[in-house]
């Protein structure tokens, strides 16, 4: 369970009105629960504190609306915000020291609403550390492909998934493996959300016209052999980056896709020729994050019958391709958590990221070249090796790690293996 003197503190200050600690205590006790971001929300009787944790909002405190004006107010100080605009949203960012000495990043977004101002704090924690890529929960094929992947020349390594899915962390964890006294490596980011020594690092300015496109050109007269932008959104910088590996870099970078297949069209439908995406693209990664089962109180968990039938086809020679002991997979046993005092009686505590990783091939490239369907590459893929993002949760589900009901919650049943 959390230090529960943090929680004690932020209360505390609630009661006495004091708002520099509301803030800060907030922050505090944010880091310690492990919260990605902050909502403080008013409402017409209350202003309530909720934090994000493993990607589930909890409430965590209430205050009375007559010391909200106040609590913004300090917010946009921290963040250099206008006090004095309360009309329009607001972003910003911040660096706040706790008081116990760690220090963060935050990215601070005021929204108005029709009983004040709401406000969102998104923690970036800069004592965190990078894990190394075998510590992420890449198995079997996926942690093979990746890692034929990053000892490739040059190419394109995209990561794709939701906000909040761990693909910044994923691209760090590779940057770590990367970054040798030998190789030059710069980065295009927005922000530069962790330092990390012997990677130079530049974060854009749209504002001033510096964009992921725009340092990207620049980048490429810096005599770099690796670059990694922080997201493909437009055609230009995926032209800058698909031109940049065709001339000897490594390129690696995030979009925003359902799945690693249907990356390869939304390349396409940003304007990008076929015959450039099919030379170009090395890997493709997919990912998500699923709350861990709590250990203290995991149980075995019936499952439907129906269930269990889909579960059985997605499965099917699993074994080839992720490391599943045969007893678990013949057993296919699977578990869930009712709760206890360990996990604030929640079931969960923690996340663990599952991966889809696509390893472009001949045949893959291909099938690219013709513009064939997402559902033709799709079996191509897993006839060469790809696991899914459903197949790798339910591997994960079969050692008691997730659940089921929480892996269907974040990723989709696909009926054709």
């Amino acid at each position: 369970m959390a230090n529960t003197a943090f929680l004690d503190q932020l209360k505390q200050s609630v009661l006495s009105g004091d708002i520099p600690n509301v803030v800060l205590n907030a922050i505090s006790y944010a880091l310690e629960v492990r919260s990605s971001d902050i909502h403080i929300e008013p409402d017409e009787q209350r202003v309530r504190i909720r934090y994000r944790v493993d990607g589930v909002l909890r409430e965590i405190v209430d205050y009375l609306p007559n010391l909200h004006p106040a609590v913004v107010s300090r917010i946009k100080i921290l963040a250099n915000l206008k006090i004095d605009e309360q009309r329009i949203p607001q972003d910003g960012r911040a660096q706040v020291t706790t008081s116990d000495g760690r220090t963060m990043d935050l990215r601070v977004s005021t929204f108005p609403t029709v009983n004040g101002e709401k406000v969102v704090m998104r923690i970036q924690d800069k004592s965190r550390t990078i894990p190394a890529i075998s510590e992420l929960g890449l198995e079997g094929n996926n942690f093979l492909f990746l890692d034929q992947a990053l000892k490739s020349p040059n190419g394109v390594i995209l990561n794709t998934g939701p906000t909040g899915s761990g693909k910044t962390t994923t691209l760090y964890s590779c940057l770590a493996q990367l970054n040798t006294s030998d190789v030059n490596i710069l980065t295009i980011e927005d922000p530069v959300e962790i330092q990390m020594n012997g990677l130079n690092q530049s974060q854009v300015h749209p504002d001033i016209d510096y964009s992921f496109a725009a340092g990207m050109r620049s980048a490429l007269r810096q005599d770099p052999d690796i670059m990694m932008v922080g997201e493909i959104r437009d055609k230009e910088t995926a032209d800058i980056a698909i031109e940049a590996s065709l001339t000897g870099h490594l390129v690696l970078s995030t979009v925003h896709t359902n799945s690693a297949v249907e990356t390869l069209t939304r390349l396409e439908n940003l304007g990008v020729q076929p015959f450039l995406v099919a030379s170009s693209i090395e890997l493709i990664i997919a990912q998500r994050l699923v709350r861990k089962l709590c250990e203290h109180c995991r149980q075995p968990a019936p499952v439907d019958a129906g269930l269990m039938t889909h579960i059985e086809k997605a499965l099917a020679g699993i074994e080839k391709k992720l490391p599943v002991e045969a007893a678990a997979l013949a057993g296919k046993q699977f578990f869930t958590a009712p709760g206890c005092d360990q996990c604030d009686h929640i079931g969960y505590l923690g996340r663990i990221a599952v991966y889809e990783v696509l390893r472009m091939n001949d045949a893959l490239r291909e099938l690219t070249l013709k513009q064939a369907s997402v559902m033709d590459i799709q079996k191509m893929a897993f006839d060469s090796g790809m696991v899914s993002l459903e197949q790798d949760a339910l591997a994960k589900a079969l050692k008691g790690i997730t659940s089921l009901e929480e892996l269907y919650s974040v990723v989709r049943k696909i009926d054709q293996y």
